[in-house]
């Protein structure tokens, strides 16, 4: 007999078009494979399956690891990393003119915006299912259902992490216990319409979640294919970058440390014949590849700024390996053309991770130099060929304080590129005043425009939801 699937189809295609927006309205949908009639419990045979082993609750997280938001990516638009130019189509400035030249008040009705809010609560509930049923799984292991119930609070630390730095003020601008943050979830109750809460809560939450994570994770890699799942070491990296965000250097740099120790691999872009580069799912650096570009966001995205591609040097290899030059005037981006280049924690950022924390909490020239060779020389000698090595290392010799600080931030910059890094950089250290020009008009990111406003539909579901007041 043909197993029926635990997501039946009729969710799969509401799941896609159905225009929601308040969470309990999205957790409905979320909850129709399960069904909130308790009479259904008892009736299994219509198509729609109550999820019981565990190849079924593996089945759940697989489909939201599938559908999980790639606006990680999207806020690449609003960076100073690409351009709009007469080479981007009609179709593509209709789509994401507005979003990269910040025209957040009154944008076209064609925007594609920052619309994947039902998706990460979908993910959020999911997540909080399997946390809350896993004495109910049957047909597993018991590191096996440990392994799922690990998987499911890192999906919801890493939703609600990249929720809260999507629509709210960065942590390091505001005061994090009386700013508005994001509803925060931690249960699978449709009937709940929570609002929002703290940037600082929900920041404690994705802390907390980590902590769990790690208790029940158990697997330390999956292999190439199988690495969109959340590892062992998806902890740390995740727990670095999180800390990272709320300026709490010494958390971050341990935890960076921690990956550092138990991953230490970096690719090599400046050996002969190198063509699997360092964000493809099939790196050395890979710790988890779930977020990748959507292919309608890729043709807008493959127009570096030439301003952005001045950060490198001669001699760094990154300039021939992630771009390739057209014309005079025309760069293509190589780092996201295709499924490879699959992405979300990889090596690389934990030793920049550390190389900036730990340069922020030197407090000598000798500290500093410390910082820069056990951190930064490590990724720069597979970066730079030996002539572009022996310039950079002099000129780092020369820097004060500030002007290393803002080398490594300059290097984050230049080995993240296009990956989703740069728009978290600049709203977390200086909110940097960027300016457009397009057909005739200046348009300025200014400090308010950092944090993005909650999409339409939650709005429309809950006016009130982003007038929040703090809770006395």
């Amino acid at each position: 007999m043909k197993k029926k699937s635990i997501i039946p189809s009729s969710w799969r295609s509401r799941r896609a078009v159905c225009p929601l927006g308040a969470v309990a309205s999205v957790l409905l949908i979320a909850a129709l494979a399960f069904t909130s009639c308790d009479n259904f419990l008892d009736i299994t045979p219509t198509g729609k399956v109550i999820a019981k082993t565990g190849a079924e609750y593996r089945s759940l997280l697989t489909y939201e690891y599938k559908y999980f938001p790639k606006e990680r990516y999207m806020t690449t638009l609003r960076t100073d990393e690409i351009v709009m130019s007469t080479r981007t189509s009609a179709d593509d400035r209709e789509d994401y003119l507005d979003i990269w030249r910040w025209k957040d008040d009154d944008p076209s009705p064609t925007t594609a915006y920052f619309n994947d809010w039902r998706n990460y609560y979908h993910a959020i509930y999911i997540a909080n299912y399997v946390i809350e049923h896993q004495h109910s799984i049957t047909d597993a292991t018991p590191a096996e259902i440990s392994q799922l119930m690990g998987e499911a609070f890192m999906m919801r630390a890493y939703a609600h992490f990249l929720l809260v730095n999507l629509f709210a003020e960065p942590y390091t601008h505001c005061d994090p216990a009386t700013t508005r943050g994001v509803p925060l979830m931690t249960v699978a109750d449709i009937n709940v319409t929570p609002g929002c809460s703290s940037v600082e809560k929900v920041f404690q939450q994705v802390l907390s979640d980590l902590d769990q994570a790690e208790l029940y994770l158990n697997v330390d890699e999956w292999e190439a294919g199988l690495n969109y799942r959340f590892s062992t070491l998806c902890v740390p990296a995740l727990r670095a970058r999180t800390y990272l965000y709320m300026g709490r250097y010494e958390e971050a740099l341990e935890a960076a440390q921690a990956v550092i120790e138990q991953k230490p691999d970096l690719a090599d872009l400046t050996a002969s014949g190198t063509t699997v580069l360092p964000n493809s799912y099939k790196s050395v650096e890979s710790i988890c590849a779930l977020e990748r570009f959507s292919s309608n966001l890729w043709t807008v995205i493959n127009a570096p700024d030439a301003q952005f591609l001045n950060l490198y040097r001669t001699g760094d290899q990154r300039r021939t390996k992630f771009y390739q030059r057209v014309t005079m005037s025309t760069t293509n981006l190589l780092k996201g053309a295709n499924d490879d280049f699959t992405c979300s924690f990889r090596t690389s950022e934990a030793y920049l991770t550390a190389a900036e924390c730990a340069v922020r909490l030197a407090t000598s020239d000798d500290e500093r130099n410390a910082a820069i060779e056990t951190y930064l020389m490590p990724l720069l000698r597979k970066r730079l060929n030996a002539s572009a090595l022996t310039t950079t290392s002099n000129l780092m010799a020369e820097m004060s304080a500030d002007e290393l600080l803002a080398e490594v931030l300059d290097e984050r910059a230049r080995e993240l590129a296009f990956e989703g890094h740069r728009w978290y950089d600049l709203r977390r250290t200086t909110m940097p005043q960027l300016t457009r020009l397009y057909d005739g008009e200046t348009y300025t990111l200014t400090p308010e425009k950092y944090t993005m406003r909650f999409p339409s539909e939650a709005v429309e579901a809950n006016p009130e939801i982003e007038r929040w007041v703090p809770a006395e």
